[in-house]
């Protein structure tokens, strides 16, 4: 009679400790990497789509409303016609078709728990989608390394008038189904500019769309969201080329792409080009119908806001690149009173060294801070 009662209640008490743990580790928490002005929010969420989303608006709930809301805010203040709510609605009815529902489906979790309006963040998130705006991204690979290793660089050059730069946010996802991905983004932006998956691939790009084209068609994807649907299902730079053949992308973006897995290790430079009769243009390792041509050199792609300074430290260091040299690279070609973001990624050790510009100052005048993605994977 007695064991009968015990075993009911031992059970349970396992049972109840089992969920608690299984609830807390389903949370996700927030850490930092940096000291002082350098320091930079990383968030490690795991689960559903929905259920990341949801983690992140539960955990930075107040960041989130004041990130959109500036962003939003400063987009009207200087072009009220061009981001109005009507015109940003329109473009997210245009492009909702073409996203990820992974990816909506994080906004809505994310929308929920943080009582952010989702029309807040569907509206923030179309603003580079309609904007124009240049960077830089470089690749390096194989022996043109010091290391065998897959360097890339990828420069956001962008408006610091809308403070992205005050809410800096690396985030680590964990999916249920899909690969773990990082995305070096801003608060409540969960469209991705620059991130890695850990399948060693890495992702970049340079806008090249004018604002004398706008308004642009945007029936199709924008990379922002092909990133972080990439980010979820590539496991190579194969596995990258092959679905952007075959995707409907809008535009005029460079896109940067590069591999640090050991069979499979290289990198592409790739033109998106929509408006014209050629929509894609590849280019690996030494083309000599690269756009840069004859600038070129093996085991390297490139395209900069300074070409000719990008391919003067090529040449420096070809054969003997490292996680410095690549730092001193993305210094370098960075633009001078609009550099928001640089990343400089060992896509081999899946590493990577980050710089947000601080208040109006430069992403490439402030210190690189190192993050290693395994630590947050264990």
């Amino acid at each position: 009679m007695t064991r009968s009662i015990k075993l009911p209640v031992i059970i349970l008490l396992i049972f109840s400790l089992f969920s608690c743990n299984k609830s807390k580790k389903s949370e996700g928490f927030v850490t930092t990497v940096g000291t002082g002005t350098d320091k930079i929010k990383v968030a490690v969420v795991q689960g559903t789509p929905y259920e990341m989303g949801s983690q992140l608006g539960s955990l930075l709930k107040d960041e989130i409303d004041s990130c959109l809301f500036d962003f939003l805010s400063y987009a009207q203040e200087e072009a009220p016609d061009i981001y109005s709510n009507k015109q940003l609605d329109l473009a997210w009815e245009a492009i909702s078709p073409y996203i990820d529902l992974r990816v909506i489906e994080e906004m809505k979790g994310m929308a929920e728990t943080s009582g952010v309006a989702l029309e807040l963040i569907q509206r923030s998130h179309m603003i580079p989608v309609i904007s124009s705006y240049a960077c830089s991204g470089v690749a390096m690979w194989g022996e043109g390394t010091k290391n065998n290793h897959t360097y890339q660089i990828r420069n956001l050059d962008f408006t610091m008038g809308a403070g992205l730069q005050d809410h800096p946010l690396i985030v680590l996802y964990i999916p249920d189904e899909g690969t773990p991905h990082v995305n070096v983004t801003f608060t409540g932006y969960v469209g991705s500019h620059t991130g890695m998956n850990a399948n060693h691939v890495v992702f970049g790009e340079k806008g090249e769309s004018p604002m004398s084209e706008y308004p642009y068609n945007i029936n199709g994807v924008h990379f922002s969201f092909l990133f972080r649907s990439l980010m979820y299902d590539a496991k190579s730079l194969d596995d990258v080329l092959n679905t952007i053949k075959n995707t409907t992308l809008i535009k005029r973006y460079f896109l940067f792409f590069s591999d640090g897995n050991k069979e499979t290790q290289g990198a592409a430079k790739v033109l998106v080009s929509s408006p014209d009769s050629v929509k894609i243009t590849i280019w690996k390792d030494k083309n000599p119908n690269d756009n840069l041509a004859p600038n070129i050199l093996p085991y390297s792609i490139y395209y900069s806001i300074d070409n000719e300074i990008a391919f003067k430290i090529l040449n420096k260091y070809h054969g003997s690149f490292d996680e410095q040299s690549m730092i001193e690279l993305s210094r370098a070609v960075a633009s001078s009173g609009g550099n928001l973001l640089n990343v400089v990624y060992d896509a081999t050790t899946l590493e990577m060294w980050v710089a947000y510009a601080n208040d109006q100052e430069d992403a490439s005048k402030q210190s690189y801070i190192h993050l290693k993605m395994n630590d947050y994977l264990k």
